[in-house]
């Protein structure tokens, strides 16, 4: 049977009218289907030879075989389907991609063999481990520690589990969380710390307790360095949070008091207290102690307020927005339902959004419209490269104030 990819899903799938999905397709491909498996028969013009090696196996990265004004195209539409869904239409800025060798942060599996040990990413929607050592996301540091990551699996994985290793570049080399390790032995500190030590890494951890640290995981947030907790979430590229920086900055405009809303250890609160005294609140109290002490120890910033708050089930009420002329929300993939309606409800002039979920921005924003905001921009920022993921900046602005 020869069928004709018309479209592509939100996870980078072909669809067929009443067929698919067909996985490394694109739209306008001819493919015939034996016993369920799409083998191509006329290409598309967007389609390229992937760039790594290891893509057919290796379930990281799903768009390598469209060209990159393909994979900008669709992933600006992801975002343009998500917003006209709920009838809402803006001005979406062209898209801005991480280049090649750029993720600063990853999440690695590692599991013990016979000889040995093998560190990768999962095959695609499947639990085998693929060894991706010429892999063309990292960062070469990062590519460049994998065996060093294969010693420490053999020491922190028990026989049967597998090992997660968080992996981020800091100021002072890797930062190294290790999840699902076997119980620590305290003979193996030892061991672990010398690693740190011969191949410069900052610290690692071991399930959260830090074993080894030969120097402070320093990230830079503006002109404030702070120390984040062991695997605790940053912006996957440098690029990309630069991207995101610039455009938050942009859409809190002047503002003088500023609400950063999942305020995690700082990425935009400490910015913005260049020029702005910051009320910054967060779930994880780790992430604030990381955030207020690196706002204690920089110079030239103002006041920055630093709470931990469940704001999922205490949202900010708009009575402790009223002195404030701007906020910043940057919530997890579920987006950030309830304190969206609250915020919908305050005269703050100003809100700057980032979101890495498309359908949940637009469920926000849909909020915020009824509640007499103005979406006036967005900002595609694709830091996961040929991934299906994308995330975006917004302003918006209390209608009767633009």
């Amino acid at each position: 049977m020869t069928l004709t990819i018309t479209r592509i899903t939100a996870a980078g799938d072909g669809m067929a009218e009443d067929a698919g999905p067909f996985p490394r397709t694109l739209p306008g491909e001819e493919v015939d289907l034996v016993d369920g498996t799409a083998r191509l028969v006329t290409p598309s013009p967007t389609r390229v030879k992937p760039p790594c090696r290891h893509f057919k196996s290796c379930g990281g990265c799903a768009m390598q075989h469209a060209d990159d004004g393909f994979v900008a195209d669709w992933k600006t539409s992801v975002i343009a389907t998500g917003l006209a869904a709920r009838g809402i239409e803006t001005d979406i800025r062209p898209i801005l991609t991480s280049p090649p060798q750029s993720r600063r942060r990853a999440a690695l599996h590692g599991k013990r063999t016979k000889s040995g040990a093998m560190v990768g990413f999962h095959g695609r929607a499947s639990d085998v481990l693929i060894e991706t050592p010429d892999c063309q996301l990292l960062d070469p540091a990062i590519a460049a520690a994998l065996p060093v990551l294969e010693e420490l699996t053999v020491i922190a994985a028990s026989r049967k589990a597998e090992l997660e290793l968080v992996v981020s570049l800091s100021e002072n080399g890797i930062d190294l969380d290790m999840r699902n390790c076997k119980p620590l032995d305290p003979r193996v500190i030892g061991e672990v710390s010398a690693l740190a030590e011969k191949h410069r890494f900052a610290r690692i951890a071991w399930d959260g307790e830090v074993i080894g640290l030969r120097a402070p995981p320093i990230q830079a947030f503006g002109h404030a360095l702070v120390s984040p907790p062991p695997g605790a979430f940053l912006q996957a590229t440098l690029h990309g949070q630069n991207m995101l920086m610039q455009a938050v900055a942009e859409a809190v405009g002047g503002a003088k008091y500023v609400a950063d809303l999942f305020a995690g250890c700082g990425t935009f609160s400490l910015p913005a207290a260049e020029t702005a005294e910051v009320w910054a609140l967060e779930g994880e109290a780790s992430l604030i102690a990381a955030l207020d002490q690196g706002w204690r120890q920089a110079t030239g910033l103002k006041k920055v307020t630093a709470d931990t708050r469940d704001l999922f089930r205490r949202p900010v009420l708009p009575s402790e927005l009223s002195k404030t002329d701007a906020v910043i929300i940057d919530p997890p993939r579920a987006g950030a339902e309830a304190q969206t309606i609250e915020l919908a409800k305050s005269e703050v002039p100003r809100i700057a959004a980032v979101s890495c979920n498309p359908v949940t921005f637009a469920r926000d924003a849909d909020i915020l419209i009824k509640g007499g905001y103005r979406l006036d921009w967005v900002l595609p920022v694709d830091q996961f490269r040929w991934s299906s993921h994308v995330e975006l900046a917004a302003q918006f602005t209390r209608a009767h104030m633009a």
